[in-house]
């Protein structure tokens, strides 16, 4: 009886629940792990983990960094109006630089992925946080489209790929007990949902108080964070977790990019991001032109932050449950019907918490199982860069939801064509993803499970 050499085993997912707790109890675990004779890809020794950090810790740490990451960019569509007006910019400049940093996000997640697991993750959090940090100083002094782009486009474009959420996910499938896995995933994507929903009112009253550059600055402060909090998502390079593993990278993006499923997960996963990323952005400025005030914008998107706090959690426990092929259908279809459902009505206060509502609870809910599907598929050992091309496509996504929106409605006065091709997406995403085989690739380095 074989079975492949990086899939997990009950064992070593008993014995790394109790490593990662109390100490006292390994004695009693040890006989049965070696008894099972059991080897996969979250295999780390407990001096390398340290048995301080418990799964709790290391969850409750990586939230916070997914917090303090996402909040800041989730609230960059409120300085839409006040720059362009103050620098006298069209939206297609401020939109050309958000579109920028999406697209950047996506090149750099698979790079900060490719060193995080080589290398390990406390460096890829804390240069991502610095870059950020600086991205949101510069923004605060540009004066000019170009000065906009390389402050919020490329700085804080790579900076988010090294300290968002993506990676602190990857670095819980390294790091807690795998029966642990979805729920974490979970968590941590509801997270940043959180410090959307925490953000947008608190920037909205900062830019009332103190104005939008201060408010920059002062989210940049923030950024500081991330730092000492790193120390708890902290993982072993590449070779200490994996030694005697045979896969290199080049054959495990050869595999994945000639698997079926993986490359249908991608192609589905263009719409998340453009779908998200034009109604973050633009969606403040649509509500004001339809004569409703920016507190309401404000609140729409902190209303999409708290459902997807809901939506996110329940999205990694349905993951467990039910095939996540066709949960990911379920999540694009509802969002298509929601846009159509909004975009034909009379936009009033009540429709657009409405839309918030139900828009939110599907929001990030496509993270935990893409990332579960990945990981099912080809196992933890080079989920951080995996899933980074994965996200790439979604930023791909996102850079021309954002992109299309300022040039649309620069051209027509009207972002109708934007919503309905986020309606056509979100359709052919829900068929993409039914035919998705979710079962661990067979590769030739089968060991014996004696």
């Amino acid at each position: 009886m074989c079975r492949r050499a990086d899939q997990p085993c009950a064992g070593r997912a008993v014995w790394d629940n109790f490593r990662l707790g109390d100490p006292r109890q390994s004695l009693m675990l040890r006989s049965l792990f070696e008894s099972l004779h059991c080897r996969d890809d979250m295999t780390t020794t407990s001096q390398q983990i340290g048995s301080w950090r418990t799964p709790s810790l290391v969850i409750g740490s990586g939230c916070l960094i997914a917090i303090i990451a996402f909040g800041p960019r989730s609230t960059l569509g409120f300085f839409l109006t006040p720059m362009s007006t103050a620098h006298h910019w069209g939206r297609d400049v401020f939109a050309f630089a958000l579109a920028l940093q999406n697209l950047l996000w996506g090149i750099g997640q698979p790079l900060g992925g490719i060193i995080a697991d080589r290398f390990g993750t406390i460096r890829v959090l804390c240069a991502g946080a610095l870059m950020y940090g600086l991205g949101l100083v510069l923004m605060a002094h540009a004066e000019s489209g170009t000065a906009l782009d390389t402050s919020a486009g490329v700085l804080i474009g790579f900076g988010l790929a090294g300290c968002s959420f993506p990676v602190v996910i990857a670095a819980f499938a390294k790091i807690v007990p795998v029966q642990w896995r979805s729920r974490a995933f979970g968590f941590g994507t509801a997270a940043g949902s959180f410090g959307q929903f925490l953000y947008s009112p608190v920037a909205v009253a900062l830019m009332d108080a103190f104005g939008w550059q201060q408010t920059l600055l002062i989210f940049a402060v923030t950024m500081l964070g991330v730092l000492p909090l790193s120390l708890a998502l902290a993982t072993p390079p590449s070779h200490a977790i994996h030694e005697g593993e045979a896969q290199s990278l080049r054959h495990a993006l050869s595999e994945a990019f000639a698997h079926r499923s993986y490359v249908l997960l991608v192609l589905g996963f263009f719409t998340c991001g453009f779908q998200l990323q034009f109604i973050t952005v633009h969606m403040p400025s649509y509500l004001i032109d339809r004569g409703l005030s920016a507190e309401v914008g404000g609140w729409t998107i902190a209303t999409i932050g708290l459902f997807n706090i809901v939506g996110s959690v329940f999205s990694g426990w349905l993951g467990d449950r039910m095939p996540k092929r066709y949960l990911l259908s379920i999540i694009y279809f509802v969002r298509a019907a929601a846009i159509f459902a909004f975009i034909s009505f009379p936009v009033t206060p009540a429709s657009c918490i409405a839309f918030g509502a139900v828009m939110g609870f599907m929001w990030l809910s496509t993270v935990p199982p893409t990332n579960g599907i990945i990981a099912v598929l080809f196992g933890t050992r080079w989920l951080a860069t995996l899933a980074g091309f994965a996200f790439f496509s979604h930023q791909v996504g996102g850079f021309l939801g954002v992109w299309l929106g300022g040039l649309v409605f620069d051209r027509t006065g009207s972002y109708n064509a934007v919503w309905y091709l986020a309606i056509l997406f979100g359709v052919l995403s829900a068929l993409i993803n039914m035919p998705i085989v979710e079962k661990p690739v067979a590769r030739m380095d089968l060991v014996p499970a004696e």
